[in-house]
């Protein structure tokens, strides 16, 4: 047997370095192949991801306007956590707070739909609010000196050490681009006469991920980076993706909504139906 082939008892990682061959054997693959197979994985992976965050949100708008802020809240900091981590996605660099970051948006769209624009900018403001509490929050609790039996010093200071380019990068992105994809969010709506509620949906948020992605960039790597562009767009293509993906999810909440909510004419869907049936 060959030094690149290894025996039956040899660990197998459907992402990590081996592959099963018809003869029974696992052969070590390719650099190429691992980076391929773990791209496939985390891809695969990330589809799963998105759409559990996609029903959360819509499981918050069917439980009230209040879970709908929490669920704003809860991503805006998560994300800002699982930012840390980087990955290949569809072969593109991406990082682990896309898909929470990107459920934010529906979120807000879906407050802009059902309750208006001022109720989606204060969940906007709340996320905002609640991102500088945990910021700050998080350089306090990594200060403190830790015990002898500590165990977590190292992982809060890995995950907490964030460079003050980045955070300002984070914050004013989200503030400029949540605020203008509730803004372009309305503005489609008022145009269109409430038609067409994939275009504002798709149109907000595709135009609002993107300056998003710049500002970001822009302000963390700017000098460090040498390809700032082609980073904007890889980063601005899977979050697309994820708006993509959250298109039907809008047309659901439809379905989704909590008992008594009123149209945004003033009138409930119930009063609605009943007037309609009265004049048939």
């Amino acid at each position: 047997m060959s030094r690149n082939t290894l025996t039956k008892s040899a660990i197998f990682s459907i992402a990590g370095q081996y592959v099963r061959t018809p003869g029974r054997q696992i052969v070590l693959a390719s650099p190429e192949a691992v980076a391929y197979n773990r791209s496939m994985f985390n891809s695969l992976w990330f589809v799963a991801w998105t759409f559990v965050c996609l029903i959360f949100v819509l499981a918050a708008f069917r439980l009230g306007k209040s879970w709908l802020f929490g669920i704003v809240v809860a991503n805006a900091i998560l994300a800002n956590i699982f930012v840390i981590k980087g990955m290949t996605l569809f072969g593109l660099a991406a990082t682990g707070g896309n898909a929470v970051y990107a459920s934010v948006f529906l979120a807000t769209d879906i407050l802009a739909e059902h309750y208006g624009p001022k109720t989606a900018r204060n969940a906007v403001f709340l996320g905002f609010f609640a991102s500088i509490f945990f910021l700050i929050g998080s350089q306090f609790i990594l200060r403190f000196e830790p015990a002898d039996f500590d165990i977590a010093q190292d992982a809060f200071t890995t995950i907490f050490s964030l460079t003050p380019r980045i955070v300002m990068g984070s914050m004013v992105a989200y503030l400029i681009s949540q605020n203008l994809d509730v803004w372009l969010f309305h503005t489609i709506r008022r145009m269109t006469a409430g038609r067409f509620l994939w275009l504002r949906n798709n149109g907000s948020t595709f135009i609002s991920q993107f300056v998003d992605s710049a500002i970001f960039t822009l302000i963390a790597f700017w000098g460090i980076y040498p390809e700032l562009l082609s980073m904007i767009i890889f980063t601005w293509l899977v979050k697309i993706i994820v708006a993509a993906c959250d298109t039907p999810f809008i047309y659901l909440a439809s379905h989704f909504k909590p008992p008594g909510l009123k149209r945004r004419d003033g009138n409930s869907s119930n009063v609605v139906q009943s007037a309609t049936t009265a004049c048939s």
